[in-house]
C-alpha cells in the first residue's frame, strides 16, 4: 500500500515543477549575448516576428526600418511617466513586476533590443495557426494605431493577442490556451483533493482552528473534488 504522505509529496513537486515551467519568463539575463546579427532587409513591413524563449514565446509585428511594435509588461509604466526610463529595454524584473500588476506598453524597439540575441522566426504562426492573414500594410498600421499603455493579462490580453488581432483580426493566444489545459488537468487530479485537505489540516495544526485556516482546509477541497 502507497504511503499517503508521500503521495502527497510527490503530487506537490510535481505541480511546483509545471508551475514553474509555466511562470518562467525568459528575458535578456537567460537569452543568449546580444551578438546576432539580423538580416532585417529580408523582413518586411508587417510581419510577425516570433522569439523563443525558455518556456514562453514573444511576439511582435515588424513595421519596417528595424523598428518591431511588442507588448511589454513593465512595472515603471504604473510609477513614472519619464518616457527617458520606460523606452530603456525591460529588464526582467521590471517585466514580472508589470506581469503581476497587469501594466504593459505596445512600445517600439530595433529589432536586436527586441530579439535580445535569441533566433527569429518569421510569420511562424501563419502555417501553425493556419489561418489566412491580412494585407501586411494593414497588419502594420492596426500596430501602430494600438501603440501605448495597455492593460495586460497573461491569458486575455498578452503579446500573443496583440499579433494574431494585428495579423488576422482575431484575438487568440495558443499558449494561453496550453496554460488553461494544463490547470484543468492539475484540478482534475484527484490527488490535488487529497494534497489540498493535507495542507489545509496542516495549517489547522499549525495555526490553529480560526476561520482564515478552517473555511479555505473545508472549500478548496470541496471545490476540487466538484470540478473533478
Amino acid at each position: 500500500m502507497k504511503n499517503p504522505m508521500l503521495e502527497v509529496a510527490s503530487l506537490l513537486l510535481e505541480k511546483l515543477l509545471l508551475i514553474s515551467n509555466l511562470f518562467s519568463l525568459g528575458g535578456p539575463e537567460e537569452d543568449k549575448a546580444k551578438s546576432s546579427f539580423y538580416e532585417v532587409n529580408s523582413f518586411l513591413r508587417g510581419d510577425v516576428l516570433e522569439v523563443p524563449r525558455t518556456h514562453l514565446t514573444h511576439y511582435g509585428i515588424y513595421l519596417g526600418d528595424n523598428r518591431v511594435a511588442h507588448m511589454m509588461p513593465d512595472i515603471l509604466l504604473a510609477l513614472t511617466d519619464d518616457q527617458g526610463l520606460t523606452q530603456k529595454v525591460v529588464s526582467n524584473k521590471r517585466l514580472i513586476l508589470g506581469v503581476i500588476v497587469k501594466v504593459a506598453s505596445i512600445r517600439v524597439d530595433t529589432v536586436e533590443d527586441f530579439a535580445y540575441g535569441a533566433d527569429i522566426l518569421v510569420n511562424h504562426l501563419d502555417e501553425s495557426l493556419q489561418k489566412e492573414a491580412l494585407v501586411n500594410e494593414e497588419v502594420a498600421l492596426r500596430a501602430e494605431k494600438l501603440l501605448g499603455i495597455t492593460s495586460y493579462s497573461l491569458l486575455w490580453n498578452n503579446c500573443e493577442h496583440f499579433v494574431t488581432y494585428c495579423r488576422y483580426g482575431t484575438r487568440i493566444s495558443p499558449q494561453a490556451d496550453k496554460f488553461c489545459e494544463n490547470v484543468k488537468i492539475i484540478i482534475r487530479d484527484q490527488r490535488s483533493v487529497l494534497a489540498s485537505a493535507v495542507l489545509g489540516l496542516a495549517s489547522i495544526v499549525c495555526l490553529g482552528l480560526a476561520s482564515y485556516t478552517t473555511l479555505p482546509a473545508i472549500f478548496i477541497p470541496f471545490c476540487l473534488w466538484m470540478a473533478g
